[in-house]
């Protein structure tokens, strides 16, 4: 395989705090690597040092030369008045193609990612849509290699699972900084952990998330064995020096040059082994209420639309419910009903008699950006009161993560998961009988995200869960309640099942017709006409669709057999057809709407 980037002992510092040191890897065509670590390593940093918008304090990165590289950064901007089209047409300025051949590329890319207009104001989008359409636009350029950071932040369901069949398929080699754990297991081929326990500062190795679990626990029980056997060894050798070792012998001056080698080896080992994990614990009020919060009937409607009708709830204690839709099918609206900030449009809403709600904003609109850090851990003196005790703020920041010279830092400064975890601080200070936490896990690395999870589990009261990580909401949730944003609602066991539920559902006429028109919508007319092997391509379009349509209901059909649904190996296979079905498809319909701008 042709080596396509090569990043060659690279080091990037702020201040005199180091990031990383040393790292050095290749990016080979075929790659699709995903690229985890604490929050604070560096790992965005080092994707802007690949893409040349940053440069190095030592070592170089370097393209091969010809290679294409797109860059998608964390957070999308796009200029006001600019259209989805415009946007893909200005990221094609100066590639020496016909503008047919232009059109129909911009085409077909936005059909793919599913945009129903390309018409639309880019700067207008939400933030899911404007993600979609940065990595749109990194795509239309045909790169050989896509950097990706965080790029399921935003994204709906609907949409990590359009970005994990595009990758996989892709032609283009890749790197994704990610903390989402399903979407790493499905997508890439080779792990890399960027972090200062290893000597070189990057640990890699080949397959998916959970076979880089796996070789990492081998590597950390190699590495524990290594300093267990080195600590015995230094502590042989101090015990040598401390009995009065003459340095009068060449062999003597060797070995006292070694146990200092050794010494240094050692404090380097333990120096590196030194990690640490935020502490979170939600404070319980403790309250023995059955009946916590109950909807009866609720309806509500924004925009002409309804986002649900006659919803029933009942939240008790050790309910943990996980809320499933697409953006804008009106999860957080639901929250906010639950929290009293707004009232339904019909139905009623019951709480329990002084009632303690805690509410996690998306946001984090709750966090002050001028205010101090330590303010903002500590609103009243200098010491916090937690489950009972009093906390002085140096140590609950260090709770946190946070180093004390951070404390007169400003909010605003603080990366998306410092702030994060800022919020989480405060909530734990109040005493909550109903937790409300809508998309808590934006921008938390691994390590926060298993803790928080931890957390989830034991609270004791009641938990309403807004989030797109597929991992946390299997593991938190005992129920979920899917919201299909046209007024419908259902419950549902866990995500698999909605999963399994969405994938089998026949889809009518008309989302039919919708995704069609959803590929064709950004059309330009062309002034080049089909080729004749097109021409034939085009004529048989419809009847493909038609059968790759067939062969999907047969999958889906064959997944809901009883024979099947016992047999794991079975229903294994069959969901990999089904899912391969629907690539076809989609695949289809894109090629569709291609050769519909080509035709004109």
């Amino acid at each position: 395989m042709a080596v396509l980037l090569v990043c060659s002992s690279v080091s990037k510092s702020f201040g005199s705090d180091p990031l990383f040191e040393n790292v050095s890897f290749a990016i080979n065509d075929g790659d699709r690597l995903g690229l985890v670590g604490p929050n604070g390593s560096g790992k965005s940093t080092l994707l802007k040092i690949l893409a040349g918008q940053m440069d190095p304090d030592t070592g170089e990165s370097s393209v091969r030369k010809g290679v294409r590289l797109s860059y998608v950064p964390q957070d999308a901007a796009f200029e006001s008045g600019l259209t989805a089209i415009q946007v893909l047409e200005e990221a094609l300025d100066g590639e020496h193609m016909e503008d047919d051949e232009k059109q129909a590329r911009v085409s077909s890319t936005l059909g793919k990612a599913g945009f129903p207009s390309g018409s639309v104001d880019a700067a207008s989008l939400s933030g899911g849509w404007k993600k979609r359409l940065a990595i749109a636009r990194a795509v239309v350029m045909a790169p050989d290699i896509l950097l990706l950071d965080e790029p399921t932040n935003h994204l709906d369901f609907e949409g990590i699972l359009w970005l994990e069949k595009m990758l996989a398929s892709a032609p283009f080699a890749s790197i994704v900084v990610s903390h989402d754990r399903y979407f790493l297991e499905n997508v890439v081929n080779q792990m890399a952990e960027l972090n200062r326990i290893y000597p070189e500062g990057i640990y890699r190795s080949e397959g998916n998330y959970s076979r880089f679990l796996e070789k990492k626990d081998e590597y950390l029980v190699a590495h524990a064995k290594r300093q267990d056997a080195l600590e015995t060894k230094v502590k042989r050798e101090v015990e040598w020096l401390r009995r009065g070792a003459k340095a009068r012998t060449t062999k003597s001056k060797a070995r006292i040059d070694e146990a200092g080698r050794l010494i240094g080896e050692l404090g380097g080992m333990n120096e590196r082994s030194r990690s640490s994990t935020t502490r979170i614990d939600f404070t319980s009020s403790d309250r023995q209420t059955k009946k916590l919060i109950e909807t009866k009937g609720i309806s509500k409607t924004l925009g002409g639309r309804a986002l649900f009708r006659d919803l029933n709830l009942k939240l008790s204690p050790g309910m943990r419910l996980g809320l499933l839709g697409l953006n804008g099918s009106g999860k957080t609206t639901l929250l906010r009903l639950l929290n009293g900030e707004i009232t339904p449009d019909s139905g009623e809403i019951d709480k329990a008699e002084n009632l303690q709600v805690v509410y996690f904003d998306q946001l984090r609109q709750q966090v002050d950006p001028e205010e101090t850090l330590r303010r903002a851990l500590c609103p009243h003196g200098d010491s916090v009161i937690f489950q009972g005790r009093t906390v002085h703020v140096a140590g609950w920041a260090r709770r946190f993560l946070f180093k004390q010279e951070q404390l007169e830092q400003p909010i605003g400064r603080l990366s998306g998961g410092e702030k994060a975890r800022v919020l989480i601080a405060r909530l734990m200070l109040q005493p909550a009988d109903v937790l409300l936490m809508d998309e808590p896990t934006n921008d938390l690395d691994i390590p926060t995200l298993e803790v928080l999870e931890d957390s989830l589990s034991d609270f004791p009261g009641a938990l309403v869960l807004v989030t797109h990580d597929r991992f946390m909401l299997d593991r938190v949730s005992n129920i979920v309640l899917a919201l299909d944003g046209e007024g419908g609602s259902e419950f549902y066991a866990d995500y698999w099942q909605w999963e399994q539920a969405r994938l089998t559902r026949r889809p009518s006429k008309a989302e039919r017709d919708a995704a069609k028109a959803t590929a064709a919508a950004p059309v330009t007319p062309a002034k080049k006409r089909l080729s004749y092997k097109e021409s034939r391509e085009f004529e048989q379009m419809e009847a493909s669709i038609l059968m790759a349509e067939e062969n999907l209901e047969r999958w889906k059909t064959a997944i809901q057999a009883p024979d099947v649904v016992v047999d794991a190996r079975r229903l294994q296979e069959a969901y990999d057809k089904l899912q391969g079905a629907q690539i076809e498809v989609d695949a289809l319909y894109a090629r569709w709407a291609e050769l519909e701008a080509k035709n004109g």
